[in-house]
């Protein structure tokens, strides 16, 4: 809603018609930067249950709040300029990377299960609940 409300204030600023392009370098930022969000939100939301659902739920809430709080630092920072909003980019990569390894982990978990009988779910949960403050770390 943030995001939508920027492009929309910028719309108006700049006196064009609907959600046009043709418009100031501001809006032109406002306007990408709003479909970059819209195209990883998809991915971000399908790796975010796959980690929840075969991993565990806390630390994929975790880094779901984390991954949010970073897609607006992005917004923001490609409002600016954008070399500004490269550390958001990257913070952001980094929290997908963990999500999908999460899911990886939760797949590989129940083949084992399927497969031999060797059931690794509480040493998974142990470590990402360990590793999810790691990405507080900048």
């Amino acid at each position: 809603a943030f995001f939508a409300t920027k492009l929309e204030h910028e719309s108006k600023h700049c006196n064009s018609k609907g959600f046009q392009r043709q418009g100031s370098s501001c809006f032109d930022r406002v306007y990408t930067a709003n479909q970059n969000c819209g195209h990883a939100y998809p991915t971000f939301l399908a790796v975010l249950w796959c980690a929840g659902l075969l991993c565990s739920q806390a630390p994929a809430a975790f880094a779901g709040l984390m991954y949010l709080f970073v897609r607006q630092k992005y917004f923001v920072g490609y409002l600016g300029e954008r070399t500004q909003s490269t550390p958001g980019y990257l913070f952001g990569k980094r929290i997908i990377l963990f999500l999908f390894l999460m899911s990886v982990a939760g797949i590989l978990n129940y083949y084992l299960i399927f497969f031999f009988g060797s059931d690794f779910e509480i040493h998974i949960k142990t470590i990402t609940s360990a590793i999810s403050p790691l990405l507080l770390i900048p």
